[in-house]
């Protein structure tokens, strides 16, 4: 039993305090009571135990029995000493205590003890020494005359959760206290809602076909939490209308490949169980899975649209998923069945490629037409990656060959240039402009290259970063063993000038390209269950006999434990003690540059770069003060107030300053900002469009700036890029929830979409305005100096859409001239126009 954050005041964690003794075999659970006073602990050993936190002098330490298997969970009942006991083989064992809470008694020191304890509080109180744990050893079957006077536990019940001839083992279960609900999940799938005492059952499930092996509550009891780990399932149930609340599922065997969407709103992900999982970035959650796949995911990737994902596959196939219908809409295939290791698209989405891992080629096919275009031949060993060019038609293969190859697919698919290597190609990537390529090599190194010239222009030497541990079955150290480690999955930074590279090892690597240094490493784990985690073995894994995990003590005189042969990288799965080796096996940046995404033994990780508890300053001096800032903007001074307060950079201050510029005045100051703000301006308006809810403030803000800067940017487009696709996801996932919210009639879609064709001029701005009660509102703003004419002209627009929308698809018959049925008409576009316009008198006003 620790202290937290110890007894003193000093900084220390935890401060070891009492160690109890009792059970013999492995624990199992423990819960504490309301107050503090003691906690249970459950055994392996089918006895449950009632120690205490302080030495009460009427609780002896003793175990309770009765049960047949090894307990599963053990709790008290809110505000008692009471306690129910479950064990493995489905019972329920209830405990009545004749003590309550309150009637422990403190056990006080007497005699020679009293006399020490006093001395040694004065010694403490005169230096400052080292606080030593006490030891407590509880007995199985207390004498007799121990026991009198003291607190007594009675067995009041004993119930059983199978039926008879029914072996379902009990696995995980949770006990709310205020409501008395029990829920127990078993080996089966199945859970059980009890009401204690009197085991009332409330209702019972199956939710999955492997083993629950977790159950939690929520403090107000309605929802329940199940977790499975056989297929990585987590579910919320509502107990009492009978629904899911949530329903995730990750991949149940190791990740292998992500790609992030363009917008950088989603992650897609492959792995071994041939499953390709769609995650929503903000959210964290899976929203849709393919299992088309028959065999462990390769590759993944997004086309620039963001709407189409192509995976490849150990299958023999290469697919491509529709987001909008969430359906496989292509199937790729060689003529000779093939396992492809690595997939990629072109700019344009039109070219998908694959290479193949076991017959060197790579295979070339049309997304439109889905027919294989060419086989490009030429490499002489497996294909370990493919990347094209984000700006040409170049496509980059790499191979265990020790080459690079570079394709031109507009001229006949002919190879431009051959890179040749000191070592096997691992991975290949091109930076977002296309200007340079890396490639990751067998010898650790990242080479990178000019593939206009083909000439190397640099080189990393990775192997001392990596710093990979030594396995648990591994003969030799983790210094030797690193020499055949290296990176094998690179990507650039969104600007280019960084890049993330990753291999077999808990660490992934970020270095500065043009002064090729590391700038920083990540530790992705420190998890000491995976294996290869520490560069050293377990001390007390040794034995005399050596390394206790080379020793298998049920295996036969002949046999023993197989050593894995060099190269495995997921081990033997046959095994009975399976651990999972720490690896990286893909990551990718987002082009918004703001967070990159990792695939791991541990899962799916994603690093950001938050700024909300970072102060980093722009340009510091001490003229520059909050003080100072709000001064300029009492003086209407704003543009110098935006400047400070970009040079502050403190997040809530620059919200306050650009907040209290009057909406009308923002093109202006927007004229005024120099160019090296606009930028800085730019991202702090794309963080606001994911939390703010001035929604049509900061989209004039952004149009005005893009309006007057916007020439001046586009010179810089390639430095510019994360921060307008950081603007753009923002933008976007403001449309796509304001599009599920409002739903127009037909004939307001059919005026809607003529409506964005005719009305909206150069100086008019349609503008989304702060959602209300009502929905959302959608805003004509005129910008232009003529505002009667254009009000006049729109007027006339809305009554000829208002006409057309009627007339289309109705054969009217021909009336003279100043009928009654035109005068009808005419009356209906009126009354139309009035409501449309606000009525009579309101022309001038804007369009709601």
């Amino acid at each position: 039993m620790y202290h937290a954050p110890g007894r003193k005041r000093e900084f220390n964690a935890f401060v070891l305090d009492k160690t109890y003794f009792g059970p013999y075999d492995e624990t199992t659970c423990i819960d504490w009571t309301d107050d503090s006073r003691c906690f249970a602990v459950g055994s392996r050993d089918m006895s449950t135990w009632v120690f205490g936190a302080e030495r009460w002098d009427n609780l002896i330490y003793y175990a309770l029995g009765g049960h047949k298997d090894a307990i599963v969970a053990c709790f008290f009942e809110a505000s008692s000493l009471d306690l129910y006991t479950l064990s493995q083989d489905g019972a329920l064992c209830v405990w009545q205590c004749d003590t309550l809470p309150e009637g422990l008694r403190l056990k006080a020191p007497t005699g020679w003890k009293a006399d020490l304890l006093r001395r040694e509080e004065e010694e403490e109180e005169e230096e400052e020494g080292a606080e030593r744990e006490t030891t407590i050893r509880g007995k199985a079957t207390p004498a007799a005359e121990e026991q009198q006077g003291k607190v007594k536990y009675s067995r009041l019940a004993k119930y059983f959760f199978n039926k008879e001839g029914d072996f379902n083992n009990l696995t995980a279960a949770a006990y709310h206290k205020k409501v008395h609900l029990l829920v127990t999940g078993f080996a089966s799938g199945i859970f059980h809602l009890h009401e204690l005492p009197e085991f009332n059952l409330i209702h019972s499930l199956s939710i999955s076909d492997q083993r629950v092996a977790s159950v939690a509550i929520n403090s107000s009891g309605d929802w329940i939490a199940f977790g499975c780990s056989g297929l990585g399932q987590l579910l919320v149930w509502e107990w009492q209308s009978e629904s899911y609340v949530l329903k995730q599922q990750g991949h149940f065997n190791s990740m292998v490949s992500l790609a992030y969407s363009p917008d950088g709103q989603h992650i897609v992900t492959g792995g071994d169980d041939g499953k390709v999982k769609v995650w929503n970035t903000l959210s964290g959650f899976c929203f849709v899975t393919f299992t088309e796949h028959s065999s462990g995911v390769t590759g993944v990737t997004f086309t620039t649209t963001g709407y189409v994902i192509v995976t490849s596959s150990m299958d023999g196939t290469v697919r491509a998923f529709d987001l909008h219908r969430y359906r496989n809409f292509r199937t790729f295939t060689s003529p000779r069945p093939t396992q492809f290791s690595c997939v990629a698209v072109d700019s344009s989405g039109e070219i998908v490629s694959a290479g193949a891992q076991d017959s060197f080629e790579v295979f070339i096919w049309s997304m439109q037409t889905g027919r294989l275009l060419d086989v490009l031949s030429g490499h002489e060993g497996p294909i370990s990656g493919l990347c094209f060019n984000p700006m040409k038609s170049v496509l980059a293969s790499a191979s265990w060959d020790r080459t690079v190859r570079l394709w031109d697919m507009a001229d006949s698919w002919r190879t431009t240039e051959t890179l040749a290597l000191t070592s096997d190609a691992l991975a290949v990537t091109f930076r977002p402009d296309g200007a340079e390529l890396a490639v990751a090599t067998l010898n650790s190194q990242i080479t990178f290259w000019d593939p206009e010239n083909a000439v190397q222009t640099g080189s990393i030497e990775g192997r001392h970063d990596l710093k990979t541990g030594r396995k648990e079955l591994d003969k030799i150290t983790a210094k030797h063993s690193a020499k055949g480690k290296a990176f094998t999955t690179l990507c650039y930074s969104a600007d280019g000038q960084s890049i993330l590279a990753g291999g077999r090892s808990k660490f992934v690597c970020i270095y500065h390209v043009r002064e090729q240094i590391l700038r920083k490493k990540f530790e992705i784990s420190c998890n000491l269950s995976l294996d290869a985690m520490e560069e050293f073995l377990n001390r007390r894994k040794m034995t005399e006999f050596g390394n206790l995990a080379l020793i298998d003590q049920d295996a036969a005189e002949e046999g023993g434990v197989t050593i894995p042969l060099p190269g495995v990288k997921k081990g033997d799965m046959s095994s009975r003690h399976f651990k999972p080796e720490i690896r990286v096996t893909s990551l990718r940046f987002s082009p918004t540059g703001r967070c990159w995404a990792a695939t791991t033994t541990e899962g799916l990780l994603i690093y950001s770069l938050d700024a909300q508890m970072l102060f980093d300053p722009f340009e510091l001096d001490t003229s520059v003060t909050p003080v100072r800032i709000r001064a300029a903007l009492r003086q209407r001074d704003f543009t110098r107030a935006i400047l400070l307060a970009f040079r502050l950079n403190e997040r809530k201050l620059l919200q306050e300053t650009l907040e209290a510029v009057p909406w009308d005045e923002i093109e202006v100051i927007s004229s005024s900002l120099p160019d090296l703000y606009v930028e800085k301006v730019l991202e702090f308006l794309a963080s606001s469009f994911e939390v703010s809810r001035h929604l049509e403030f900061y989209l004039i803000w952004t149009q005005k700036l893009l309006m007057v800067h916007g020439q001046k940017l586009k010179s810089r487009a390639g430095a510019l890029l994360p921060v307008a696709q950081f603007l753009q996801r923002g933008i976007q996932r403001h449309l796509d929830d304001v599009s599920k919210l409002y739903v127009t009639p037909s004939w307001g879609r059919e005026w809607g979409s003529f409506h964005c064709r005719q009305l909206v001029q150069p100086g008019s701005l349609p503008v989304l305005s702060d959602l209300d009660s009502k929905g959302p509102r959608v805003h004509l703003t005129d910008t232009s100096p003529m505002c009667p004419h254009s009000c006049d002209w729109n007027r006339y627009n809305l009554q000829y859409a208002l006409a057309i929308s009627k007339q289309r698809g109705l054969k009217r018959p021909s009336e003279p001239p100043g009928s009654e049925a035109e005068a009808d008409a005419s009356e209906d576009d009126d009354d139309s126009l009035h409501l449309l316009g606000g009525g009579p008198g309101h022309a001038d006003g804007p369009l709601a």
